[in-house]
């Protein structure tokens, strides 16, 4: 099984991702996919560089272009534990990648959602150096990443988690989700060879 978490900058998707592993479900960020590309290319880890990297991707490659250098870390993590947990997806033709590349898997998005305002204070405060600085830049990122499709994505999630609250009613939000999740496809996430052995 692939979870998918999908959200906008900001939106609590990491908090989300970090429960996952708190169970014992591997992740893998398609936001570190492009950063490892960006290194290996020989540009140092500015936003600008990350930008445009994730870019150029897309036109070498094709809007699923992020979607295919991840395969290989997800099918390692499926092969290993029958279930992982891929954040960041910006796109259906991404989706659409990892369906193809696992046909047998089941794929269940869950979408993060928060107010604009409280997405931009949190990039704010935690500094990361591809974070917007001002609201115009956090605007442009935000319509850069609708472009992309998330939108799509996240009117397409089989769950939401709405973080317009506290921290600790996200939390509590975010414990409840997955908890949700997990039981209400259970089995689903044992591997090929498991399932093998039980019948």
């Amino acid at each position: 099984m692939i979870i998918v978490v999908a959200g906008m900058p900001g939106s609590g998707k990491s908090r989300l991702v970090t429960e996952f592993e708190k169970r014992g479900i591997p992740s893998v960020s398609l936001g570190d996919v492009v950063r490892t590309e960006t290194q290996r290319r020989g540009l140092k880890l500015t936003r600008e560089n990350v930008a445009k990297v994730s870019m150029r991707l897309r036109q070498e490659f094709g809007q699923d272009a992020v979607a295919k250098l991840a395969i290989p870390k997800v099918r390692e993590h499926l092969s290993k534990s029958g279930i992982v947990v891929v954040e960041g997806v910006r796109s259906l033709d991404e989706i659409g990648t990892f369906k193809s590349a696992f046909p047998w898997e089941g794929i269940i998005i869950v979408a993060v959602h928060a107010p604009p305002r409280s997405r931009f204070e949190r990039l704010r405060s935690r500094k990361r150096h591809d974070d917007p600085r001002s609201w115009e830049e956090f605007e442009e990122r935000d319509w850069k990443e609708l472009r992309f499709g998330l939108g799509n994505v996240i009117a397409m999630a089989d769950y939401m988690v709405v973080n317009d609250g506290s921290k600790e009613e996200y939390e509590e939000a975010v414990r409840g989700v997955v908890d949700r999740i997990l039981r209400e496809n259970e089995g689903r996430g044992k591997s090929r060879a498991e399932v093998g052995k039980l019948e």
